[in-house]
């Protein structure tokens, strides 16, 4: 099981004793609130759009853009859900005493970044097919396929996150599971929800980063319509690389921190990290929600057609589900 923010900072009382006893000036507080609430707000109206765009335009309806649309839902309910909890959590005593409020926010943490996690799996495996074995991809990559690796992504998440909240409601009755629980927790469960699989991804996008140079060596050979398909799927698969890696570079740092401390430390009393700095790590993972539908739109150029149609309501207007994204 994957060390929730909420689990990281139960154990240092004393940073958790400092930070709650120094009032927030309340401008500060206002402004903190403030900027928290956009943030969410612009990841609910970015995923949405997403969304929205892949439902709508038959164009769309792609076993990439499906995994691209669960991906999106999984951003989605980070700004509807976890922003909300982790605010509440941030600035209340819910932050020292770790009740039912704090494991449901832990929940829906390790829940949804693991289901972003195995969504990013499935995309890899998905642009794997399509570049390196594209004869055999609309057979392989079938809609009934992507709908079982969705399925499997969301239903594996949430057994996780449930699994995690049960672990520690057990734990907390006996200290001598302690230093088990900080393995599991520190150790193990991030191996298995976060190192694991990002190795596994970037592994198979340096193997497609290498077919698709073999392929634009050889692309002269091939016709027009061919250079154009091929072209377009290598483009595609720059883009969910560069998702990839905004991923990896917004997660890194609180994994990096949640891992190395136990074993540098008296981990039951003193947290090397402070407090601050996990929080704010937090609010970066966070963040990676927000920022996919910023990527597919400078990329995407049908992405921005799309938003350009809903935004000003042309969909409403008519049956514009066949039009042709350019």
């Amino acid at each position: 099981s994957m060390l929730s923010p909420s689990s990281a900072t139960s154990f240092n009382s004393v940073w958790i004793l400092a930070l709650l006893s120094n009032q927030c000036p309340s401008i500060i507080c206002v402004f903190l609130y403030a900027l928290l609430a956009l943030l969410s707000v612009i990841t609910i109206c970015g995923n949405l759009l997403v969304i929205i765009s892949v439902i709508y335009f038959k164009q769309l309806h792609t076993p990439t853009n499906s995994l691209i649309l669960s991906l999106a839902v999984a951003d989605l309910l980070v700004g509807i859900i976890a922003f909300p909890l982790s605010m509440a959590f941030s600035l209340s005593s819910c932050l020292y005493h770790e009740g039912l409020f704090c494991k449901v926010r832990g929940t829906f943490d390790i829940s949804l970044s693991t289901c972003s996690i195995l969504n990013l799996c499935c995309i890899s495996i998905d642009r794997y097919h399509a570049v390196c074995q594209p004869l055999t991809y609309q057979t392989k990559i079938s809609h009934r396929v992507v709908v079982f690796m969705i399925l499997m992504s969301w239903g594996v998440s949430g057994i996780i996150g449930i699994s995690v909240t049960i672990a520690g409601l057990n734990n907390e009755k006996y200290e001598e599971s302690f230093l088990i629980d900080v393995l599991m927790e520190s150790t193990v469960g991030p191996m298995l929800s976060f190192y694991l699989p990002v190795i596994i991804m970037l592994c198979i996008y340096l193997k497609i980063f290498f077919v698709a140079r073999r392929q634009a060596r050889s692309i002269q050979n091939t016709t027009k319509c061919g250079q154009t398909a091929s072209m377009m799927e290598r483009k595609a698969t720059k883009t969910l690389a560069i998702v990839l890696g905004v991923f990896i570079l917004c997660w890194s740092p609180f994994f990096l921190c949640i891992t190395f401390p136990p074993f540098t430390s008296d981990y039951q009393y003193q947290l090397q990290v402070p407090v601050p700095v996990i929080e704010t790590l937090n609010w970066l993972t966070l963040a990676n929600s927000m920022l996919n539908p910023f990527i597919y739109a400078f990329f995407y150029s049908w992405f921005r057609s799309a938003i350009r149609m809903i935004i000003c309501g042309k969909i409403f207007q008519g049956d514009f589900a066949n039009t042709k994204l350019t």
